[in-house]
């Protein structure tokens, strides 16, 4: 399985991107790229072109991140301006306004049921649980402090949560924080479980495998230029991942669960046997730091393949076929 370079969309925004994630295929239509800039918007793009279909207005600082709804229908982005917004993606009506203190919104996930929007509280020190039906906060999971610290190093020991990521089951919640610790919590117990270390620096993105036997391994990525492979259950480390020559900004799981991609500093983005436990292929089209990689649904006649966007500082969107 390797990445084909399909194209690139120039100026996609009108300043960095940050953020992008796959809307899945509806009745009506096919599966779509959100992206997210420091221009303050959000944008849905049809890979088929591609070809931009909205702008959308609405936050007056950055974009942090943008998640779709299983469902297809429905999306959230969130901005430095400490707002949520829940849109339909067909229309760009607005379901929905979620407001949090300064500096408390960072990288959210639709769970898979659909039912639960999470979004790491930076900090906050916690991930926030919004539920989709009244779109009320239902829970905060606060993550503890790590122990054997001294009272005076207590307050500077604070945990910045900048990323989140569900298990398939939805059952579980990582979040990684600016320190470089991750913490595991079960949401329906909404208790803490445990850290996971290894990190030395903030950990911005985070994703569960997709492979049903590798439910409990989590990928995570890290400013520390490493790549870990966790097993959450066992609180072990499997494997560490490193070649980038730079901040790892992101890190997403292909759908048939054997590879991974991520996104640097180093302007390139890597895809990553793991079987392996290597990169097979270096990507190069980027211009400065790559901030999101992003693996599309399924292709239909071939369940193995799929798309890969990328976004960057550059402005651009790039598209690949992953087979």
């Amino acid at each position: 399985m390797k990445l084909a370079p399909l194209n690139t969309v120039g100026n996609a925004h009108d300043d960095s991107v940050w953020t992008a994630a796959w809307v899945p295929a509806t009745e009506e239509s096919p599966p779509l790229l959100l992206t997210g800039s420091l221009d303050e918007t959000v944008r849905l793009w049809n890979p088929e072109g591609p070809q931009k279909l909205q702008t959308n207005t609405g936050h007056c600082l950055g974009v942090v991140s943008v998640a779709a709804h299983p469902s297809g229908r429905i999306a959230a982005s969130a901005s430095i301006d400490s707002f949520i917004r829940v849109f339909d993606v067909a229309t760009n009506n607005t379901i929905a306004t979620l407001e949090a203190p300064p500096s408390e919104v960072w990288q959210l996930q639709f769970n898979p049921q659909g039912t639960t929007l999470a979004a790491a509280g930076g900090g906050s020190a916690s991930v926030k649980l919004w539920d989709t039906a009244e779109w009320q906060l239902t829970a905060t999971l606060s993550v503890p402090r790590l122990e054997g610290l001294k009272p005076s190093e207590k307050s500077g020991s604070k945990k910045f949560v900048l990323s989140v990521a569900w298990s398939l089951d939805g059952r579980q919640i990582a979040c990684g924080s600016m320190d470089g610790t991750i913490s595991i919590f079960d949401v329906t117990r909404t208790k803490f479980l445990h850290h996971l270390e290894g990190h030395s620096m903030p950990v911005r993105s985070l994703v569960y495998s997709s492979a049903p036997l590798d439910s409990r391994v989590l990928f995570s990525a890290s400013d520390d230029g490493h790549v870990h492979v966790y097993d959450t259950e066992g609180k072990t480390l499997i494997s560490s991942l490193s070649g980038h020559a730079g901040w790892v900004l992101s890190v997403d799981v292909s759908p048939d669960g054997t590879a991974i991609a991520t996104g640097s500093s180093d302007r390139t983005v890597r895809l990553w046997d793991l079987k392996m436990r290597a990169a097979t292929q270096i990507l190069t089209g980027h211009t400065d730091q790559v901030w999101s990689v992003a693996f599309g649904p399924p292709s239909k006649t071939d369940v193995r393949s799929c798309l890969l966007a990328s976004v960057s500082d550059d402005k651009s969107i790039s598209f690949y076929k992953y087979s």
